[in-house]
C-alpha cells in the first residue's frame, strides 16, 4: 500500500488541494467526491489501486483544503467544476485520465464526457448519481448541508458523520475516524465544524438546470459503468434503468447494503473497481 502525497495546484484563480497516490508514470485515474465531502473519502480504494494507477483525489473548491469561491453563484456549478477538472488534468501534463465520480463527482464526469473534449476520459465510473435528481432527495441533502453544525469535540463530529452518512453503508471504524479527521475544522472560538463552504448549496438555485441533463447523457460515448446503492433516494431504480438503456448504455452494479452513496472503502469494492477499469479502459 502506497503512502499519499499532498499538493496544492493553482487552477483558474484557485488553489486546489490534491491527494496523490502511486507512481506518476502509471495510467492516471481521477476520483471526485460528493457535494460536501473531500478527496480523502477515497483513501482506502485509492491506496488499493495505486499499484496500477496514478490516483488523484482533488478537493473541489469550497471543500477540504481547497480555496473557496469569491462568486459562489458562478463558481459553485457543475460547469465551473468541469473547467477546474480539465485545467487540473492539464496542470499534471496528462493527455487522458480515467474518472470515478461519487454523486456530484459523477455529475462533473458526465459533463466532461458529454463535452467536445470527451476524449480526455478513458472511461467513466459514476457512483450513485444520474442525469436527473429527485426533488425529495435534494430537500433531504439541503437539511444537513445548508447549515453547518458545530461540535465541541471530534468525537461529537464523528458521531454526527456516522448518523448523517449512514446511507454510505457498512464501513470500518477506521473509515469513520478518518472521516472525522478530514471533515472537521476548528473555528475561531475553538469549536469544530465541517470543512466546507455552506454556500456550495447555491448550485441548487443558481444553476439548477445543470441538474437535469438527459440531453448530455444521450451524447456520451465514453465507456461507462454505474454504481448504485439499492436504498438510494438520489439514483432511483427508474433513473438507473433509463440510464442503462440510453446514452453510453452502461452496466449497472447494485450495492444491496447501501443508500446514497456506496463508500467504496471495503476490500471487495477495490476488487470490483479494479475489474471494471480493466474492462472499460480504452
Amino acid at each position: 500500500m502506497s503512502v499519499p502525497r499532498f499538493s496544492f495546484v493553482p487552477v483558474m484563480d484557485h488553489e486546489i488541494h490534491v491527494t496523490e497516490w502511486g507512481d506518476p508514470g502509471n495510467p492516471a485515474l481521477m476520483m471526485w467526491h460528493g457535494l460536501a465531502r473531500t478527496g480523502r473519502d477515497f483513501d482506502e480504494i485509492a491506496a488499493a489501486l495505486s499499484d496500477r494507477y496514478f490516483v488523484l483525489c482533488p478537493d473541489l473548491i469550497g471543500r477540504g483544503l481547497s480555496s473557496w469561491a469569491e462568486t459562489p453563484e458562478a463558481e459553485y456549478s457543475v460547469e465551473f467544476y468541469a473547467g477546474i477538472a480539465l485545467d487540473l488534468i492539464d496542470r499534471y501534463g496528462l493527455e487522458r485520465v480515467g474518472w470515478l465520480g461519487t454523486s456530484l463527482g459523477g455529475l462533473i464526469g458526465m459533463r466532461v464526457a458529454s463535452s467536445p473534449v470527451a476524449a480526455r476520459l478513458t472511461c467513466l465510473i459514476v457512483n450513485d448519481i444520474g442525469p436527473e435528481l429527485p426533488e425529495p432527495a435534494i430537500e433531504r441533502i439541503l437539511t444537513y448541508v445548508g447549515a453547518l453544525p458545530e461540535f465541541s469535540r471530534v468525537s461529537e463530529g464523528e458521531a454526527w458523520l456516522r448518523e448523517v452518512y449512514a446511507p454510505f453503508g457498512p464501513a470500518h471504524d477506521v473509515f469513520w475516524q478518518r472521516m472525522a479527521r478530514t471533515s472537521l475544522r476548528r473555528m475561531s472560538g475553538g469549536g469544530l465544524t465541517l470543512h466546507y463552504d455552506p454556500r456550495i448549496t447555491v448550485q441548487f438555485q443558481a444553476s439548477r438546470p445543470e441538474l437535469t441533463s438527459w440531453d448530455r447523457w444521450a451524447r456520451i460515448e465514453t465507456p461507462t459503468h454505474v454504481l448504485r446503492g439499492t436504498q438510494s433516494d438520489l439514483l432511483t431504480a427508474d433513473i438507473a434503468d433509463r440510464m442503462a438503456e440510453s446514452g453510453p448504455r452502461p452496466g449497472v452494479t447494485d450495492f444491496d447494503d447501501c443508500g446514497h452513496a456506496p463508500t467504496l472503502s471495503r476490500p471487495d469494492d477495490a476488487v470490483l473497481i479494479r475489474a471494471l477499469l480493466a474492462t472499460l479502459w480504452q
